[in-house]
C-alpha cells in the first residue's frame, strides 16, 4: 500500500502479469498431459488430456460377452469417470500453484 491507503497500481499489474503467465504454463501443461482411467482391472482404459477431452476408449476382448452388456457399461463409465477424476486433481495440482488459490472459471 502507498501513503494515504491506495494500492500500488504498477504493483498489482505486475502481479496479474505474473499469474497469467504462471495460468498460461499450467494450461499449456494441462494440454499435453494424457491421463488414463482404468476400470476391471484393466479390461477398460480410457485416455483424457489435462483439459478434460477424451482421446481413446480401449476395451479388452474378454470384457466383451454378448449376454452381459451391463457389465461391460458399467466398466466403460467406471473407467471414464477414474480418468475423469485423474484430470481433475492434475488440473487441481497445476492451476492451484499458479493462481494463488483463486478460482478461475473453467478450471
Amino acid at each position: 500500500m502507498r501513503p494515504g491507503g491506495q494500492p500500488n497500481m504498477q504493483q498489482i499489474m505486475k502481479q496479474a502479469q505474473k499469474m497469467q503467465e504462471k495460468v498460461a504454463q499450467a494450461q499449456a501443461e494441462l494440454a499435453a498431459a494424457e491421463l488414463t482411467g482404468t476400470a476391471g482391472g484393466g479390461l477398460v482404459s480410457v485416455v483424457v488430456t489435462g483439459l478434460g477431452e477424451f482421446k481413446s476408449v480401449k476395451i479388452d476382448p474378454k470384457a466383451v460377452d454378448a449376454d452381459d452388456v451391463e457389465t461391460l457399461e458399467d466398466l466403460v463409465l467406471a473407467a471414464i469417470h477414474n480418468a475423469a477424476e485423474a484430470q481433475r486433481q492434475l488440473t487441481e495440482q497445476k492451476m492451484g500453484p499458479a493462481t494463488g488459490g483463486l478460482t478461475l472459471p473453467g478450471f
